[in-house]
């Protein structure tokens, strides 16, 4: 802006030269007002306020842990293995409800390669606000939370197709906002049941090892409608036999959870001929159950021990023709 002392000076100036013409005087009265227009401040136009700036939200960390008996490949995670995580907020002091939608997160994929990586960077809501988290293995981008369906597979007689039957599932329920990494512990959801082959009267040890042997279970269902909010599992569709695979000296399989009346439930093969137990059994989730079978040359027979891996006391042996 130009001082009050100048604009003076200008006006005694238009006085002075009055004389010299109209369009001299406009001129100058035009420079004057133009000059004079700042008003009272210095001239400087008024600073942009600094804007308000973001809070800074915590990422969400996740640390993937297995009950030692539950994983496939002896309770540890392999490099490429694929988990679902969901992410429920409360209301207050209020859980809020597992949905297909509408989760603060919804079926997160999580990849392991030494550690575990989602596909996007996920955030806590804000600093307060607490959680429960949902997870669950192996990933699949069509999972429905209230009855998802997982089939094992029926001849699990590979490694692969053994662990491809496997199914994990975990809740960490409550988690308030951390920077530290939140820890589910995934348990098993269905059944393993092994079958140890012993020599009976007219066997050895050498002779089994030697022999051609296929153990399979007979009206098995191998579907499954696991609800990923409470655990709970059932076993649909129709039945069918599993074929078991050999490791470390025992044939095994993952079992849906499930009551088979009593029929002819497992079946040993040795040399093309068949040993087949007649019996009823309950498998539940996250147990493991040892069928010992003693294969009896002279009587044509087998004689079966079986036993629950959480031992409740109950013997349930019994003899197979």
């Amino acid at each position: 802006m130009i001082c009050p002392y100048l604009c003076i000076k200008i006006t005694s100036f238009i006085k002075m030269n009055i004389m010299s013409g109209r369009k001299k005087i406009e001129f100058i009265l035009i420079a004057l007002l133009y000059a004079c227009s700042g008003g009272s401040g210095s001239g400087d136009p008024e600073p942009t306020p600094e804007p308000t700036p973001e809070p800074v939200r915590k990422e969400i960390k996740m640390l993937f842990g297995v009950q030692d008996i539950a994983r496939a490949t002896d309770a540890t995670f392999e490099a490429g293995d694929k988990i679902g995580l969901y992410v429920v907020n409360y209301d207050g002091q209020q859980a809020g409800d597992l949905q297909n939608t509408g989760n603060h997160v919804n079926n997160m994929r999580f990849v392991y390669n030494s550690s575990w990586t989602p596909d996007q960077t996920i955030y806590w809501k804000d600093d307060e606000t607490k959680a429960d988290f949902y997870a669950y293995y192996p990933y699949s981008a069509s999972a429905n939370v209230s009855g998802h369906v997982f089939n094992v597979k029926a001849d699990q007689a590979s490694v692969d197709n053994y662990k491809a039957s496997d199914f994990l599932l975990g809740k960490t329920p409550g988690v308030s906002p951390t920077e530290q990494a939140v820890n589910i512990t995934l348990n098993h959801v269905f059944s393993c049941a092994q079958v140890k082959v012993e020599p009976g009267n007219g066997f050895t040890q050498a002779a089994l090892d030697e022999a051609v042997i296929q153990v399979k279970f007979n009206h098995i269902r191998l579907a499954a409608s696991i609800n990923l909010a409470t655990g709970e599992v059932e076993a649909v569709n129709e039945e069918q036999s599993i074929i078991l695979g050999k490791n470390d000296g025992l044939y095994r399989a993952l079992i849906v959870p499930q009551s088979i009346s009593e029929t002819d439930l497992l079946v040993v093969n040795v040399n093309g001929k068949d040993y087949t137990l007649k019996k009823g059994h309950t498998f539940e989730k996250n147990k493991r159950y040892t069928f010992t079978v003693k294969v009896n040359k002279t009587s044509n027979g087998i004689n079966v021990n079986i036993g629950q891996w959480d031992d409740d006391g109950v013997d349930y042996g019994g003899v197979a023709e």
